[in-house]
């Protein structure tokens, strides 16, 4: 397969842990030779050249900052590497360190930081050099939740402003939408599907990607009934789901064994004997439910295995307890096709 990443994108490698993505980003960087293929970066092919000589900077999980260095010497490091002259350094230095929001830390040492600055640290390191591409290996993986989604915010904003090609490893889903321009998601080694976040999450290409990427209600059945744009699947109890015919998918038939992906939040729940019209209704048992403040996370037994719908802006409105007979409704084309085989994660 050929990726191609355009000048100034953000393009996230996205996947469980051990398929190869972190892998895939050092063999950009250059600490990993490939077994084969050819890596061009600008049109120059770079397999062979070493990684000091490429052009790109590497943000590690860990940061690898120097401990003995204050943050100063940290981010000059490369560039005494380079004998850049002594005035020119202390101007890059400290125009990188208003980058990133760090002015007045120069005489500390990463010990004496938290880790959004440590994290900040390294990335100014990184941008001091001036690379042509950044290369960032799950630079946010080692901070708390709410420190996470502030520095995503900064991250973003700073890799916009700047116009810098980046090339983003995690295995965060929420992360690779929120902040990729392109994502591809990896499964063993190999990259399944490339897109565009909105692409991935509403047209997954098969049952893993539909599984891993946010989460997802898979059900199962045997095509019944074809009728225009849409066709009608037995998914077993007595329970016919209608979806919207597949536009660049292989074509379906009557007979034919399917996968259907109805994420949460497509999903309407109401007390049994409620529900309003439709064509898409299972009946269930509230099994259990999670408050999460702008949201509830229900999980509903029906159809011999746990469903999830997800209400949102709960405020106000009572909540269905645990043991309530429930009714799930969801639009026809908020049913997406996907082919009926799962890798393991």
């Amino acid at each position: 397969m050929t990726l191609h990443i355009q000048r100034g994108e953000f393009y996230t490698f996205l996947g469980p842990s051990g398929c190869g993505k972190t892998t895939l980003l050092r063999i950009i960087a250059g600490f990993v030779t490939p077994d084969e293929g050819t890596l061009f970066l600008d049109g120059e092919a770079v397999n062979h050249i070493p990684p000091w000589r490429r052009g790109v900077g590497m943000v590690f999980q860990n940061y690898a900052l120097w401990p003995h260095m204050t943050v100063f010497e940290n981010i000059a490091f490369g560039l005494k590497e380079r004998r850049v002259p002594r005035g020119e350094l202390q101007r890059k230095v400290m125009e990188a360190l208003a980058q990133v929001d760090l002015e007045g830390t120069e005489t500390r040492r990463p010990s004496q930081l938290s880790g959004g600055q440590q994290q900040r640290v390294a990335l100014a390191r990184t941008l001091v050099i001036q690379p042509r591409a950044l290369l960032l290996d799950e630079p946010l993986s080692n901070l708390d939740a709410k420190l996470r989604t502030d520095m995503r915010l900064e991250l973003l904003k700073l890799q916009r402003g700047l116009g810098l090609t980046t090339i983003y490893v995690t295995h965060d889903q929420e992360e690779a939408l929120a902040m990729s321009t392109r994502v591809a998601v990896m499964s063993r080694g190999e990259v399944v599907q490339e897109g565009t976040p909105q692409e991935i999450y509403e047209q997954p290409i098969n049952e893993f990607v539909a599984a891993f990427v946010g989460e997802s209600n898979l059900l199962s059945g045997k095509i019944v009934s074809l009728s225009g744009q849409w066709f009608d699947v037995d998914c077993g109890g007595a329970v016919i789901v209608r979806a919207a015919l597949p536009r660049s998918a292989a074509p379906v038939q009557i007979g034919d064994r399917v996968c259907l992906s109805v994420r949460p939040e497509a999903i309407e729940i109401s007390a049994a004997g409620a529900a309003p019209r439709a064509h898409n209704a299972i009946q269930g048992r509230l099994a259990a439910s999670a408050y999460q403040g702008s949201y509830v996370e229900y999980e509903i037994t029906a159809l011999g295995k746990a469903l999830k719908a997800r209400a949102h802006n709960p405020k106000g409105k009572a909540l269905f307890k645990a043991g309530s007979e429930v009714a799930l409704t969801f639009a026809p084309a908020d049913v997406v096709i996907v082919p009926a085989q799962r890798e393991e994660t």
